[in-house]
């Protein structure tokens, strides 16, 4: 019988981004099929990406994902831009859930604003709010 893994799967194993992954299944450096509007990929196939065996896909493991938009006003440029810094350095390093942590920002320099979106594990979510209650209680 053959093995299928999903985009999120591969991903994991090989600890990369999901965009990374459709990326090589769009060039062509990883073969996928498609069913419905999701990819599947063949074990023999992510073997012949990586050059030697890989690990069985997780299963049975149950897996929970927030979505946190957080505000912060009266914000300018230069403290906005050393604010980011500071949360996206936070996010490159291991985190305990050991999956990634996605954060956007986006900075409204007319309404002095700035909005974090945190897509991520529950538990690395609430360590970098943590981390951005910290930030924005001492500006």
């Amino acid at each position: 019988m053959v093995q299928y893994y999903s985009v999120e799967q591969v991903a994991e194993l090989l600890g990369l981004h999901v965009r990374t992954v459709r990326g090589y299944i769009r060039d062509g450096r990883l073969a996928a099929t498609r069913i419905g509007k999701q990819y599947r990929i063949a074990r023999a196939d992510l073997e012949a990406l990586t050059g030697g065996p890989v690990a069985a896909p997780p299963t049975g493991r149950q897996r929970a994902e927030v979505s946190s938009v957080v505000r912060i006003e009266e914000i300018d440029r230069a403290t906005a831009d050393r604010l980011t810094t500071t949360v996206l350095a936070a996010i490159a390093g291991p985190r305990e859930g050991g999956r990634p942590l996605h954060v956007e920002t986006v900075h409204d320099e007319e309404r002095e604003t700035l909005r974090l979106i945190i897509l991520g594990d529950p538990g690395d979510t609430a360590a970098l709010l943590a981390i951005v209650n910290t930030l924005t209680r001492e500006m």
